[in-house]
């Protein structure tokens, strides 16, 4: 059980990276685009845009689940529902929570996360984020972890067509641990107007962290053969994921339909891993405040 909340945890921790553009109009687009590229928990904005706020709604339907690329048995959907607060001095809010198809409760969790982003560097193209997330059960029995700190840096070309980022976060409450994932990606315009947008972003994201591995092994006491189990803590990757996602951006919509596919790593026990892949559809509307 302690594994399977550990690798759900995983799946929920993300960071985000943006760059400055020169008009306002430019940068809410832009700002739409890079929310809305993240489909998980926790959408955090980032870029120091001039004297405004704003709220940012969305909606992602995944249609499988799995558990940092793993498959646990469950044909079933999600869907995540979030809205997110940010100003342009660089503080965010953001309040989510993940519905599955086939648990009991449906409602797995809430999360609200505060933080704060900063552009760095003469050029603005170097970004720090922190944050804090609590997650809020509805099974008590899901609350191993029950708190996270996130802290990220990334790095993009002028062009905005070339990033990367890493971040590591903490996760603490009844037992801890902590994971190191990054993010990189290319940015392709397939059309651009006055009022829309159409892009093709494809993601390459690799995720690593903290595993508590129990191992069982037979011993002699006494001349009876008996099990005796102790407990590992190893670091390894977990799993790593490409995105291909198709986005398109009207006034203040977003739109998104991409395909994802996992490539997990055997842990410990773990054997014959199959690759696993999903369909995700999203959309976001931008209220300017």
């Amino acid at each position: 059980m302690k594994k399977h909340l550990t690798l759900l945890i995983w799946f929920l921790g993300m960071f985000f990276v943006y760059a400055q553009e020169p008009t306002k109009e430019k940068k809410i687009d832009d700002l739409i685009d890079e929310l809305f590229m993240e489909d998980d928990i926790i959408k955090e904005l980032t870029e120091s845009l001039n004297n405004f706020q704003f709220l940012y709604i969305s909606t992602t339907f995944n249609s499988n689940t799995y558990f940092s690329g793993r498959d646990i048995g469950i044909d079933q959907y999600n869907i995540t529902p979030q809205i997110t607060y940010a100003h342009s001095i660089g503080i965010f809010a953001s309040l989510s929570g993940i519905y599955y198809s086939e648990f009991d409760p449906n409602w797995d969790v809430t999360i609200a996360t505060v933080g704060f982003g900063k552009n760095i560097g003469k050029k603005k193209l170097f970004r720090y984020v922190v944050s804090y997330s609590k997650y809020f059960y509805a099974n008590d029995l899901n609350n191993i972890y029950s708190n996270t700190l996130n802290l990220g840096f990334g790095v993009r070309n002028k062009q905005r067509t070339l990033g990367t980022q890493l971040s590591g976060s903490y996760l603490f409450g009844e037992d801890q641990s902590f994971e190191i994932a990054s993010r990189s990606f290319v940015d392709f315009n397939l059309l651009k107007t006055n009022k829309s947008r159409l892009k093709f972003k494809p993601q390459l994201n690799i995720t690593a962290g903290k595993q508590t591995i129990e191992l069982a092994r037979i011993v002699d006491q006494d001349g009876q053969l008996t099990t005796e189990y102790t407990e590992n803590d190893v670091f390894d990757l977990i799993n790593t994921q490409i995105n291909l996602p198709l986005l398109y951006s009207t006034n203040s919509f977003d739109f998104e339909a991409g395909y994802n596919i996992n490539f997990p790593n055997a842990i410990g026990d773990e054997s014959n891993l199959k690759n696993t892949g999903f369909f995700n559809f999203s959309i976001g509307y931008l209220i300017d405040l």
